[in-house]
């Protein structure tokens, strides 16, 4: 199953409290506090995992939580650190805070990534020892670890991007010059979510290549596939327009053309500069599209 939105929750580990404890032995009266202090909360990791291309495990699984950090002890004996907690994502995913919509971290070109930072520990009461408060009977207890509803993203990283609208042979284009095998049939929208395959130039040359959901008008404001469309293609390197030149569905293929341009506007409209598809829009001729560097 492919799925490329998820959202979850993860709660680093607490730290552990520090302890309240005396120094006892044979024939001292009075030890003086000697409380250890607590151990630090497990972090919550983000590591890439280029094996995986879709966050499906993440609808099966929404709660994240790291391990506590374990509690002073007598004998100015410190407590353990919990472990970190290490979450795989595929390439490409974008994280964002689901309450604020804040971009987090985007992991195309991180390969690890602190997500939550886990809570200190507490000091014992070994530090609270004066020459006026000889025998504190306090502690202070660890902090709490970060925590956070957050919203994955997949973004696909291709080469090549297939765009055009429905049943105009995207599908059967990918499954002839790479080994993908999408569902190919003579009807609108057999392609429901991204496919990609890897075509293979010789032994040491090949790109990746993605077929895209087809467009359809209005996508630019959110009718149909639209900005799920738009996640996927604004990391390609290229956008190869599959128009059906035969017309066999009464269509005109320059208009085709023209339409997706268009669309490709205003989905873009928002994005920065650096990232807009703008001077993709060259309608004069389909075969001499201007494209960026």
């Amino acid at each position: 199953m492919f799925a490329d939105i998820a959202t979850i929750f993860v709660k680093a580990g607490n730290g552990g409290d520090g302890a309240v404890t005396f120094h006892r032995e044979k024939y001292v009266a009075s030890g003086g506090p000697d409380g250890g202090d607590g151990g630090k909360g497990g972090d919550i990791i983000l590591e890439v995992d280029d094996n995986l291309s879709t966050l499906a495990d993440f609808r099966y699984k929404r709660k994240y939580f790291a391990e506590n950090g374990q509690k002073g002890s007598g004998g100015r004996c410190y407590g353990k650190w919990a472990p970190n907690l290490t979450i795989k994502v595929p390439r490409g995913t974008v994280v964002y805070d689901n309450a604020t919509n804040r971009l987090i971290v985007d992991m195309s070109d991180k390969e690890t990534f602190v997500l939550a930072k886990g809570g200190k520990g507490g000091f014992g009461n070994i530090h609270f020892a004066t020459s006026t408060r000889q025998t504190p009977r306090f502690a202070k207890a660890g902090a709490p670890g970060e925590e956070y509803e957050i919203r994955l993203e997949l973004k696909l990283l291709a080469d090549v991007g297939l765009i055009g609208f429905p049943n105009v042979g995207k599908s059967t284009l990918i499954s002839v010059v790479s080994m993908a095998k999408p569902k190919i049939a003579n009807y609108h929208f057999t392609t429901l979510t991204p496919v990609l395959g890897v075509v293979r130039m010789d032994e040491e040359n090949s790109f990746v290549m993605a077929d895209i959901p087809g467009l359809i008008e209005g996508a630019g404001e959110g009718i149909g596939l639209g900005h799920e469309f738009l996640r996927h293609v604004d990391r390609c390197r290229l956008l190869v327009h599959v128009i059906d030149a035969s017309g066999s569905e009464g269509r005109d293929p320059i208009d085709d053309f023209e339409k997706i341009n268009r669309e490709l506007a205003v989905l873009t409209r928002d994005l920065p500069p650096v990232l807009r598809l703008l001077p993709l829009i060259n309608a004069t001729s389909p075969t001499r599209t201007k494209l960026p560097n």
